[in-house]
């Protein structure tokens, strides 16, 4: 048994078995035995693919940088020939894909064997991982707390050593705020930097894209450089990247203008342990030579909030009428979680034209934001206004529940506008993730760095946000911060 294996990171294993140190069948036993160990008690593997790992080494694996390295995938998103995507519901856990994702033949074309897929809230909606198909996701630091969603399941199995890289997406910071909430690295590339076909055009209206959450930052960088580009069709196509993401992690990022700010964008209160680990990381920063100034770009909480929410409520109210339609069902309030049918309803009660309106104000928001960035290299904030929550805590209560589930049988869409229910819910829903939705929306490269932790050991992540396609500066920054503040040797106590 390959005893020390989750001591590596992804390119160290993929340097044992180019080796010959070791085997890539022995690497994977390795994994199946960390993953059967772990995962009752933080249930982040929702579909053991083990067999298909063997069979996919048995065929011979291709010479890319990762070649035998496990790996997990978010149930969301990403399809596997072969595999149902489940996306956290009961129908689509039943049916099967034909065909890979382009991001998929291309993690495979890089080497990395593919080990199971990972829980993710109900189509990928919530900051936390807590399905009704396949149960809550827990903290490896703390299993009475989440781990973040939506890409919760992956940055657990990051966290607890069962693989050094899992897959995830981030339409609202959902690979962000996991990979904070569980102290491991998560970059959301720009807009278009990774391919979403063939069997989606654009995700969440452009604001979702996929890339992993790791250990180190040098894996995410080497990931990116295998699989970045635009495939046929992408509505985002960005130039050809010059060099390597591998490259920039190991160059000094020379001194960079970096604004700082604590004040929530979107929510309105910061816990003290937040604050004392931004203020910790600011004056860390400081020390490494860089100019800090406090500021950051004007945002309209209660408009962009709004704006956000309706065009979030357009997209799941699309997910739940398209599942329908594949399944031939009718829509029924008992076939979907609280939250994502709750907020489909809300979807169902807006007009094509508040949809249209609340794009065109996002759009008009993220120009300006973007030009706030002509006068900086980075922006810093807080990922999360907390500590990870406790499981549930996020959760519609019972009443609410309840009162979803009449007015889902009444078509209530229409009421929960009238009654304001809108704008209530837009004011509570960033509140937990008030930065991070923000930079979907101008889709600028922005990174989660496990660079504090609370007086209980518990991961506080900062937010670290670059030019548009300019993900080079924050891969060197985040390689900068790993070597000065370096989180490898933290492990939770599973």
């Amino acid at each position: 048994m390959f005893n020390d294996y989750a001591e590596y990171d992804g390119l160290a294993l993929a340097e044992l078995i180019r080796r010959g140190d070791v085997s890539a069948s022995e690497v994977l036993q390795a994994a199946v035995a960390r993953i059967e160990a772990a995962n009752p008690q933080i249930n982040a593997v929702i579909r053991p693919l083990f067999d298909r790992a063997r069979q996919q080494i048995g065929n011979g694996l291709p010479e890319g940088p990762f070649s035998g390295v496990p790996f997990l995938i978010k149930d969301l998103l990403a399809q596997i020939d072969g595999v149902p995507t489940g996306n956290g519901n009961r129908f689509w856990a039943t049916r099967v894909a034909h065909g890979n994702s382009e991001l998929v033949s291309r993690w495979e074309r890089a080497g990395l064997v593919i080990a199971g897929r990972t829980n993710t809230p109900e189509f990928g909606l919530t900051p936390y991982t807590e399905p009704d198909a396949n149960g809550p996701t827990r903290n490896p630091w703390d299993v009475t707390r989440t781990p973040g969603g939506s890409s919760g399941g992956s940055a657990a199995a990051v966290a607890a050593g069962m693989v050094p890289i899992a897959s995830g997406g981030d339409g609202g910071g959902s690979i962000r705020i996991p990979a904070s909430a569980c102290g491991v690295f998560g970059m959301k590339p720009t807009r278009g930097r990774t391919p979403a076909g063939p069997f989606i055009g654009e995700a969440w209206s452009g604001f979702a894209g996929e890339h992993v959450l790791t250990r180190s930052v040098r894996d995410s960088a080497a990931v990116l450089d295998a699989t970045h580009g635009a495939d046929r069709g992408s509505p985002y196509p960005l130039p050809p990247h010059e060099g390597s993401f591998l490259a920039a992690v190991q160059r000094a990022p020379g001194r960079l203008k970096i604004a700082v700010s604590r004040e929530p964008m979107l929510g309105k209160a910061v816990a003290p342990e937040v604050v004392a680990a931004f203020d910790a990381t600011v004056k860390l920063l400081a020390e490494l030579g860089h100019e800090v100034i406090e500021a950051a770009p004007p945002v309209e909480r209660e408009a962009f909030s709004m704006a956000f929410l309706t065009a979030l409520a357009g997209e799941l109210r699309a997910d739940i009428e398209f599942t329908a339609k594949t399944f031939g069902v009718k829509i029924r309030p008992g076939d979907y979680d609280a939250s994502s049918f709750g907020m489909g309803l809300l979807g169902e009660g807006f007009t094509a034209s508040d949809l249209i309106t609340a794009h065109r104000y996002l759009r008009l928001s993220a120009r300006s934001i973007l030009g706030f960035f002509d006068e900086i290299d980075v922006l810093m904030t807080p990922v999360l206004s907390t500590l990870p929550v406790k499981i549930g805590a996020l959760q519609p209560s019972a009443v609410e529940k309840k009162l979803l589930t009449v007015l889902g049988y009444v078509g209530g869409g229409r009421l929960l506008k009238k009654l304001g229910i809108a704008e209530q819910l837009a004011a509570q829903t960033f509140e937990f993730i008030p930065w991070t939705p923000v930079f979907n929306v101008t889709g600028q490269p922005a990174m989660s760095v496990p660079t504090g932790w609370s007086p209980e050991g518990l991961p506080i992540g900062m937010q670290f946000v670059g030019r548009f396609a300019d993900e080079d500066t924050l891969f060197s920054l985040a390689g900068q911060l790993e070597a000065a503040r370096p989180w490898k040797d933290r492990r939770p106590p599973l």
